[in-house]
């Protein structure tokens, strides 16, 4: 009865994501419009629409299972999350109008678009996009586990996690391919209202029902869990207050470039809308909180657990105390958490190919969007496949997607703010940086000496940028060459100033 009355809420709700998705589209074509449209949401989002994108792209089903594992296992190391992401909105006040301006003057929609467009090699924008994709796709497959997880949860075992898996594909697909991002802000304001709505509650009955009020809790916590308190937490593990630090420069830099940051960024009406969003979004880094102190909760409730299993050290205090219409509305807040940011990392794997690999291919020449919502399907259906035969495929190369993704940053930012950059220093720069995370993360020295590897492959990649650009020829200015023409002709990019003869003209 109460996996019935759980499911049938889940259900519902998934319905109404689906037809949320639908109706995002109502007015705009039927979801016919351009690539722009699809995946940017034709430029024109306001204030509230990026504010809940960029909130859901933020909070994922991370925050349900694994802060609530991280604070159920160490403690104070996962308020990195935290201070990260509250950095990062920051960076994203001054990074993100600057990349808006840049894109929509050029008539671009992603990050590959912008560095095929920077050096003038359609090429390179092939190359990141490949790149990219390696770092991203580990998100998809951690998504549909974490919401496969939840359902299997929720529905008291009745759920097999390889039905669970299925449905957190097709219910994301479904509505992604025809509204694009568009869909996906509007599904975001179904998912904040039950993540605030449900974390509120839990926030006050998880504390009152086991501990009798946040004093008794927090007592038992700093008498009895000391260690949770402090860095580097409890058993160590290696996050000391220089993995802290670095951690927190390393992600704040990186998620301002991240691929599903930028759609956001590109979505918005205009560079004030950015410059808002930023202001508010550090507000929704509040809710981040309770799982935490969930998670510290579960380890009074629920000792013992062990591995993966602490990860669902929240559902556990769920499940155990609460009536199965309750778990049911905490199960759809976990799994929106789940499907909100999967969409997007599909939807941006989908411009990217369609944009900067497929558009170069005869056959799909002004099919750009046709292209794109081929790869999304084929991206999530690729991540599903790897989630039932190698599951720990995918989860050993995220290990290195923030890390790696990092490694663009000199690339894009630097080349957009400094045009002296050269495409051999940039290329150079990238390949050094990605080697060096690689090398360090696989071989098990993350972190190096308490610092966070992507910190240490970041400094390399810049070190070798600069040099080669110093050492090397400067890139030629004199006029369009073969590869800027058919990029040009490609993707209806407006043609690069420098490459025309014409003044320079600031990002």
């Amino acid at each position: 009865m109460n996996a019935a009355v759980a499911t049938s809420v889940f259900g519902v709700f998934m319905v109404a994501t689906v037809a949320l998705g639908l109706l995002a589209v109502r007015g705009r074509g039927g979801g016919a419009g351009g690539l722009a449209e699809w995946s940017v949401g034709g430029r024109s989002l306001g204030t509230v629409f990026i504010w809940v994108l960029m909130a859901g792209e933020g909070y994922t089903s991370f925050s349900y299972l694994g802060a609530a594992g991280w604070g159920y296992d160490y403690g104070a190391p996962v308020l990195y999350v935290v201070a990260y992401m509250s950095c990062g909105y920051a960076l994203g006040y001054v990074v993100g109008p600057m990349l808006w301006g840049y894109a929509r003057k050029h008539g671009l929609v992603g990050i590959t678009d912008m560095v095929a467009h920077r050096y003038g090699r359609p090429w390179l924008g092939a190359a990141v996009a490949v790149l990219a994709t390696v770092f991203l796709l580990p998100y998809i497959q951690l998504q549909i586990t974490g919401m496969g997880v939840v359902l299997s949860v929720i529905s008291y075992g009745t759920v097999g996690l390889g039905t669970a898996y299925f449905v957190a594909f097709a219910v994301t697909t479904g509505f992604v391919v025809v509204s694009g991002l568009r869909g996906s802000a509007w599904v975001s304001v179904l998912k904040d209202a039950t993540v605030i709505g449900t974390l509120a509650f839990l926030a006050v009955y998880v504390p009152t029902h086991y501990f009798g009020g946040y004093g008794d809790f927090l007592h038992r916590v700093v008498t009895e869990k000391r260690e949770w308190l402090t860095l580097p937490g409890h058993g160590g593990g290696g996050f000391g207050v220089a993995w802290f630090a670095t951690t927190t420069l390393l992600n704040a830099l990186t998620v301002v470039i991240f691929p599903t940051t930028v759609a956001g960024y590109l979505g918005a009406r205009d560079a004030d809308v950015l410059r808002r969003n930023a202001i508010w979004l550090p507000a929704y880094n509040v809710l981040l909180f309770v799982p935490m102190l969930l998670g510290l909760a579960a380890a009074f409730v629920v000792p013992g657990l062990t591995g993966a299993d602490s990860n669902l050290a929240l559902f556990r205090l769920v499940v155990d105390s609460l009536p199965a219409w309750a778990v049911g509305l905490i199960g759809v807040a976990a799994a929106l958490s789940s499907i909100v940011p999967m969409a997007v990392f599909m939807l941006v794997i989908g411009t990217m190919w369609g944009r900067s690999v497929l558009s170069l291919v005869p056959r799909w020449h002004g099919r750009e969007k046709g292209a794109s919502q081929v790869v999304v399907v084929a991206a999530g259906a690729l991540a599903l496949v790897l989630t039932y035969a190698a599951p720990n495929t995918l989860v050993r190369l995220s290990l290195i997607s923030y890390e790696g993704m990092a490694q663009l940053l000199p690339m894009l930012l630097l080349g957009l703010v400094w045009r002296r950059l050269t495409l051999a220093g940039a290329v150079s720069g990238l390949a050094t940086g990605v080697a060096v995370v690689c090398a360090l993360v696989f071989t098990g020295n993350d972190p190096v000496g308490g610092v966070n590897a992507g910190v240490v492959a970041l400094a390399a990649n810049l070190a070798v940028a600069l040099a080669v650009t110093y050492a090397g020829p400067r890139d030629r200015d004199e006029r369009p060459d073969e590869d800027v023409l058919a990029y040009e002709r490609l993707t209806g990019a407006e043609p690069r100033a420098e490459k025309t003869g014409a003044t320079r003209e600031p990002v």
